[in-house]
Formats: C-alpha cells, sequence, structure tokens
C-alpha cells in the first residue's frame, strides 16, 4: 500500500471464475457496492479492455458532496479472466479523474484470495490539487469484500 493506493485482501470461499462473473457485470457492481452511491446499472457484463457501462450514481450516500444523481462510465482497464479485472471512470467532471478501482482473484486451498484495490496516484493533477482523495475509504473496501463474499458464497 502506499499514499495513494488502499489494497485490502480477503478469502472467499467461491472459485475465481464465480466471482470474476460477478465483477465484470454492471449488475454485480450495483450489488457488492458498500458506498451506498451506486443505485442501478445499464449495460452488458464485459468481456475486454475498452469495455463499458453505465453505473447510476447517488452521492447523497456519503454526505460531502451534493451532486443529486448523475451517470458515469466503467471503462475497463485491465481485463483478464478469473485473475484481475480493474476500471477508470468517465464522467461529465473534467478533465477526466483518472483513478482507478480493481480487484486481484488468486486461487487458494478451499476459496480465493480477493484483493480489492483503489488507486489515485495517476489521477489529473487538477483533481490532485484539490486533495479530496481518497473519496472511498479502506473500510468501505473492506466493506465490499465483504458483500461480494456474502454474495458468491451463497450461490
Amino acid at each position: 500500500m502506499s499514499e495513494q493506493r488502499i489494497e485490502v485482501p480477503r478469502w472467499i470461499e467461491a472459485e475465481p471464475a464465480t466471482i470474476f462473473d460477478v465483477l465484470r457485470d454492471p449488475h454485480g457492481h450495483v450489488a457488492i457496492d458498500s458506498s451506498g452511491m451506486l443505485m442501478q446499472a445499464t449495460g452488458e457484463p464485459v468481456e475486454a479492455v475498452g469495455d463499458r457501462f453505465t453505473v447510476h450514481m447517488d452521492r447523497e450516500a456519503l454526505g460531502d458532496r451534493p451532486l443529486g444523481r448523475y451517470d458515469v462510465d466503467v471503462v475497463i482497464t485491465v481485463y483478464e479472466p478469473d485473475h484481475e479485472i480493474a476500471w477508470t471512470i468517465e464522467g461529465q467532471a473534467r478533465p477526466y479523474i483518472g483513478h482507478v478501482y480493481g480487484y486481484r482473484l488468486e486461487p487458494v486451498e478451499d476459496g480465493t484470495r480477493v484483493v480489492s484495490y483503489y488507486d489515485w496516484s495517476s489521477i489529473h493533477p487538477e483533481w490532485a490539487e484539490r486533495d479530496i482523495f481518497p473519496v472511498i475509504s479502506e473500510q468501505a473496501l473492506k466493506a465490499t469484500l465483504g458483500i461480494l463474499a456474502r454474495t458468491v458464497e451463497k450461490r
């Protein structure tokens, strides 16, 4: 972990493929979100770098910025089936921020070691000057991993 990156691991009792199916599905993102910002999603499960889907957001849950409801596009930047998936966000804000969210999956005995990460080390300088990162806390990443575990372990 660095000053501009958070990584949180968790063992989950499920196969990497089962977990990856949730992570590549727009509706899976909404289902496991612990922040309360992701309200709905539109689009098909992603299959490659460059694929995208839309997430309908409401930042009210964070209580930090009164943005109302808005949409962002999730743009896949890393896609290695059953191993790693990552994405950046493109929205109405310009320039695009450039922060990255992702998951690495490693098969282990009786399940998968899942690492959730959030990296803002390469954000656009205009956003870096605002000193608002991280937007999502380490605790939120841990909570999302807990929801992910609950989601895939009951399958």
